[in-house]
């Protein structure tokens, strides 16, 4: 039987992410007071992301059952990821450039309250690339899953998987029971995903209320460019990866994608449809090893919405602050930021943080410019999520096709379908119908 548009969850979530302004706008007191309702909705999600990003990734290695394919496709990946962000952060440059929102605004850094900005400022360490090579490996096995870091993960995932390919078929029913076991993890998730539309209109409703739409208009130049220069990198630069590459429509994968888009414009968080994405990749017709090796990794290297704020952020703080930048020193920054800009998780501040960390770097930019940004940087986190999870999305389908382990005519038959619904579509239900059953993977394992 067909749903009845409201009982769709795209609309339920759209309904309860425009509520949940109102709310804020008119109560804004009542609109903090909602905070738990977002924070818990994303901290369910979290919970399982590590164990799901295990399973996956271990039972996706075990079925290409061979190691060499699986560091061809880390490799593709990395370049790709590289080459991406290194064109988001280049656009971001050049935009800020252009249109210098933060003129005119004349701030003086030794007059600015910063006792709001600490508790970001205060997590910030300096940390150099061996070092973030090293806390790649976890102190113990299951550190990696207690600290819910993504990286440490996918580590002990990839060795995990390694270590089943040698040991052969004998091994065989390990791998049929971590099947099952992200089967059940995804049908937890589907459980979970009933409540978004909460978790949406909580986040929202605290998101209006706490910075109401006052901030928006004091710095508005500043939105106005970071938004419309996210909308370009994903018309023109993802879309042109669709078109060329992959040979399908960005808009078309947007429409698909609709119901993890505004689940991540109410929630500003990219990683709180992680699971989600993993699943509709898959159902689109990439392969589960692939998708299980791009998909982790790039959320914490392929950030491109992040790699745009960061550059119009530390130009803007200049601008705002009159700190004179030359055209050497703008790309020395650039520079730095391809660094710190790779390893930032795709959740709420992560974008703020990693900012603190570069213009504390450059020792030219004042960190206490940062000030002028805190009111927006929720709604900036909005723009920067969505970018960040299209970018994965398109990234896992470009790998995928690069790799030869894409079906091409399963893509566009879902993409340019006019009806969508079904389990492809509708979050709850997908996890009721994954796409891949137990039969036809013992099959193939």
């Amino acid at each position: 039987m067909k749903k009845r548009f409201y009982q769709h969850l795209y609309v339920q979530v759209l309904f309860a992410i425009v509520l949940g302004g109102i709310l804020g706008f008119l109560q804004p007191s009542w609109g903090v007071a909602l905070k738990p309702f977002g924070d818990a909705f994303v901290k369910l999600i979290k919970m399982l992301i590590a164990p799901i990003i295990f399973t996956t990734v271990v039972v996706g290695i075990a079925g290409m059952g061979d190691m060499k394919k699986v560091g061809r496709v880390g490799g593709k990946a990395l370049l790709y990821f590289e080459v991406i962000t290194t064109f988001a952060l280049l656009l971001g440059l050049v935009v800020v450039n252009l249109f210098q929102p933060g003129s005119g605004v004349n701030a003086d850094p030794a007059a600015l309250d910063t006792k709001d900005i600490q508790s970001y400022t205060s997590s910030v360490k300096s940390q150099t690339t061996m070092e973030f090579l090293l806390n790649i490996i976890p102190k113990t096995f299951a550190d990696a899953f207690a600290g819910g870091d993504i990286l440490q993960v996918l580590f002990v995932a990839i060795l995990t998987g390694f270590a089943l390919t040698r040991l052969g078929a004998a091994f065989k029913p390990v791998t049929q029971a971590l099947h099952k076991a992200t089967q059940v993890f995804m049908s937890i998730i589907g459980i979970i995903m009933k409540a978004s539309p909460i978790g949406a209109f909580g986040a929202m409703a605290f998101t209006i209320g706490k910075f109401g739409i006052g901030t928006l208009v004091s710095l508005g130049g500043l939105m106005l460019c970071m938004y419309a220069t996210c909308t370009a990198f994903i018309v023109l630069v993802l879309g042109a990866v669709c078109r060329f590459w992959i040979g399908v429509n960005i808009f078309d994968v947007i429409r698909y994608m609709k119901e993890e888009l505004l689940i991540v414009v109410g929630t500003s968080s990219s990683e709180a449809v992680l699971p989600a994405l993993m699943t509709k990749m898959e159902a689109l017709g990439c392969s589960e090893g692939t998708v299980g090796i791009v998909v982790p990794s790039g959320y914490s290297f392929n950030l491109d919405g992040t790699s745009i704020y960061l550059t119009m952020a530390a130009i803007f703080v200049a601008q705002a602050t009159n700190t004179p930048l030359t055209l050497m020193q703008e790309f020395g920054i650039l520079l730095m930021l391809m660094l710190t800009s790779k390893g930032a998780a795709g959740v709420v501040g992560s974008g703020f943080v990693t900012l603190a960390a570069t213009l504390g770097a450059t020792g030219t930019i004042p960190v206490a410019g940062m000030v002028l940004l805190l009111g927006i940087d929720r709604f900036m986190s909005e723009a920067r999520s969505v970018t960040n999870f299209l970018g994965n999305t398109v990234a896992t389908l470009a790998i995928a096709r690069w790799e030869g382990e894409l079906d091409s005519e399963k893509l566009r038959a879902i993409l340019t379908a006019r009806d969508t619904t079904g389990a492809a579509d509708d979050i709850g239900e997908m996890y009721e119908h994954l796409p891949e059953s137990s039969a036809s993977f013992n099959k193939r394992v």
